[in-house]
């Protein structure tokens, strides 16, 4: 019966979707009133800043203006979550929406809306109102696909970022697996998460008493794909007042803060799901699976998932299946399959997403995580009682320790299931450490405030397995060497220059040169690479050529030793791994991987004396999803780089079909720092622009700050806004 109602539910969805969509005049009159009582302000960088009388109100402008300033990052956020992407993009798409369909259900979501609180429906109700008069007053914007927003759609997300805890589950893997040729592909997953060192993000808190003028102090540095998310200003008369990044088609502030506290989330290693393999008979032309001495049957289900073809609309057939605990994603032998269990409470993740942008101070917010709704990140908190804490990971499953939960666990028996969860009083976690600081770079809690960090003794191994990586490193560095911040020297410290990883890199590299005259006259320009690499602080710099030339030569030295990777040795953190390259090339290879290297730059750019900004630079052209580049076109020199090389402020840059130089798409996208005073001060830079029209005023007027690591000033106050405001208007006008 599910089966048929699922499938029956696909088909009246493509039909209503596909077609225009017909708003009532009762539906235009209801939108109308609401926008009525919502204003939106935008200040001279074209952030919103939304009033609304009630929280309903607040969220329906926020929509709005989301859509106005990149409708098609709204549109594609939900394809993506609901697994629709294929019917726009093709075939390509299809095991995207495999994952999507396997882990989340729209017939679950719908029946959590209908038995939601009554003020969450209000919200949810006010997100698909707020998008759809936005369709309904811009006759000409041509969605791809989603004509008319519905109000179960948030609850289509496995927890409060898009993306969430399924976007770990290899695709590669599920295409193996469920594709017409399977194959034992055990390891797929490393080829997708290989860059995941490069997406993470950054959270400092400043203690009262490690500031110039006593105020507890917050960095909010996401790294994510550029123009992930968006700078708004949320204010109801119920108490909303939330400033900070918000992901495009989700309606509370993910990243930010209020007039009392900030949150920031770092994307966490803490272990909330597992895999489990389940040994599996066939018998009759049925599956089963052992558990406890028996045998279960697999439950099998049809889906079937349309994908665009040219004008077509094809559709593709896949038999899926799962146990008890979860969805099959792969499989280790024909009779060892793959199940994943993970967190799937939509509702207690949105709940918590957005009832922490109305927390009042720690107490108030650490109650809104007793709802353990968040499955992937970990977060710093700062307030304007003078409170730092942080929490590492929030949704932490009860385990056996008898088992290793970093790797898939036996599914045949009950001694690997959950043991209930962990409390939050239970997590790794650090609250007004004596240090002074926190800082969390995606790296492991136990040197998160320096000598005041917890201690891994104390907690069980699967609750923190994240290693140290040359961000944590340089972070601890920085913000423990300086005894009174102020929002220019946290700045400052978010942005320090010094590159951690080339303190294990170049070592090894020099004391390999040692060349006699005659080889030194053989290969000058290896010479004075040698004594360029010798001088460098090993630090940014848009004029450095020794960073170009390093940097080259890391990447070129690491491909090598990528090869030589046992087949069967886990995929390593990256200090792991930067250490393994070096441990496993030769000195006469490190030596001729830099002659290699200066010969590529010489190929590329006429000589290998470039300054690192002349080769990684920003750009900015369309304003899609897929962004282009062009060498012949304007950019703008960048700094500072990958964050594997220990950058803090992160830019992930590389050459596209028809470019030399590097171009950046993942790194540092809403940057803030807040000073949690009586009255607020904040400073904040987005990537570009809020707008994604070229050829609007806000489509790259922060690019300048960006590259130069500098911050406008936030308009956080009423009289502040109005001073700044650029146009004031009602949705719909």
């Amino acid at each position: 019966m599910r089966l048929i109602l699922s499938l029956l539910f696909n088909l009246c969805l493509l039909a209503l979707t596909t077609q225009a969509q017909k708003f009532t005049a009762a539906e235009l009159a209801r939108w109308q009133q609401q926008a009525r009582q919502v204003s939106i302000t935008r200040d001279t960088y074209g952030v919103p800043h939304i009033y609304g009388k009630t929280d309903a109100d607040a969220v329906f402008g926020l929509l709005y203006s989301q859509c106005e300033d990149d409708f098609n990052r709204v549109e594609t956020n939900y394809l993506d979550a609901i697994g629709r992407l294929a019917e726009v993009e093709g075939e390509k798409e299809l095991y995207h929406d495999l994952r999507a369909r396997l882990f989340m259900d729209t017939l679950q979501a719908i029946s959590i809306y209908k038995k939601s609180p009554a003020e969450l429906k209000k919200l949810l109700e006010a997100f698909a109102d707020g998008t759809n008069y936005y369709l309904a007053t811009h006759p000409t914007v041509q969605p791809r696909l989603l004509r008319r927003f519905q109000p179960w759609m948030p609850l289509m997300f496995s927890e409060g970022s898009i993306g969430g805890n399924i976007s770990v589950v290899s695709v590669g893997r599920l295409k193996s697996f469920y594709g017409q040729k399977k194959s034992s592909s055990w390891l797929d997953a490393d080829a997708e998460r290989k860059d995941r060192s490069e997406i993470g993000s950054n959270g400092f808190a400043i203690a009262p008493g490690k500031s110039a003028n006593g105020h507890a102090l917050l960095l909010i540095n996401p790294h994510t794909s550029f123009y992930f998310r968006a700078e708004v200003q949320m204010v109801s008369e119920q108490g909303l007042n939330a400033y900070g990044a918000v992901t495009w088609g989700q309606f509370f502030i993910y990243q930010g803060f209020n007039q009392h506290c900030g949150w920031m989330h770092t994307s966490s290693s803490a272990d909330s799901m597992d895999e489990y393999l389940e040994t599996i008979e066939k018998k009759g032309g049925a599956f089963y699976y052992k558990y406890d001495g028996k045998l279960r049957p697999v439950v099998v289900q049809k889906m079937s998932l349309p994908y665009k073809d040219g004008d077509r609309l094809l559709r593709k057939e896949f038999t899926t299946y799962r146990t008890h605990h979860g969805p099959i994603v792969g499989q280790k032998s024909e009779t060892q399959w793959v199940a994943v269990r993970m967190m799937n409470e939509p509702l207690a993740a949105l709940r918590q997403s957005y009832l922490r942008t109305k927390a009042r101070d720690y107490p108030s917010f650490q109650e809104v995580m007793k709802l353990n709704g968040n499955a992937t990140n970990n977060t710093v908190f700062a307030d304007t009682k003078g409170n730092t804490a942080y929490w590492h990971g929030n949704y932490m499953p009860k385990r056996s320790p008898k088992f290793d939960w970093n790797q898939p666990v036996d599914g045949s028996t009950s001694a690997t299931e959950w043991q209930g969860f962990h409390g939050v009083n239970e997590l790794v976690q650090v609250h007004n450490p004596a240090s002074g600081f926190i800082q969390n770079c995606n790296s492991t809690p136990f040197t998160v405030s320096g000598t005041s960090s917890p201690a891994a003794a104390n907690y069980p191994a699967y609750m923190a397995p994240d290693a140290e990586n040359y961000r944590g490193l340089n972070a601890a560095r920085v913000l423990s060497g300086k005894t009174s911040f102020t929002l220019d020297t946290l700045i400052a410290a978010a942005n320090d220059p010094h590159l951690a990883a080339f303190d294990d890199l170049l070592p090894p590299l020099l004391a390999a040169y040692q060349p006699t005259s005659a080889e030194k006259a053989a290969a000058p320009a290896v010479a004075e690479a040698m004594e360029l690499l010798r001088a460098w602080n090993r630090g940014y710099s848009q004029t450095s050529v020794a960073q170009t030339v390093a940097i080259y030569w890391a990447e070129r030295l690491q491909a090598k030793a990528r090869a030589r990777v046992p087949a069967a040795q886990p995929q390593q953190d990256y200090i792991s791994f930067t250490r393994f390259a070096l441990a496993n090339t030769t000195p006469t290879e490190k030596v001729a991987t830099l002659a290699e290297t200066l010969d590529d730059l010489t190929r590329d750019f006429g000589t290998w004396k470039i300054p690192w900004g002349e080769v990684n630079r920003f750009q900015r052209l369309t304003g899609r999803v897929v962004e282009t580049y062009d060498d012949q076109r304007l950019s703008l020199p960048v700094a500072f780089t990958s964050a594997n090389w220990g950058s803090l402020a992160s830019f992930k840059a590389q050459t596209y079909p028809g470019t030399k130089k590097r171009y950046g798409d993942i790194g540092n996208s809403f940057v803030a720092v807040v000073d949690f005073g009586p009255r607020i001060v904040a400073r904040s830079v987005m990537t570009g622009g809020q707008s994604s029209r070229p050829g609007t005023p806000h489509f790259t007027d922060q690019a300048a700050l960006y590259c130069n690591g500098r911050f406008k000033e936030v308009r956080f106050y009423p009289e502040d806004v109005k001073a700044h405001a650029e146009k004031t208007y009602r949705p719909g006008q």
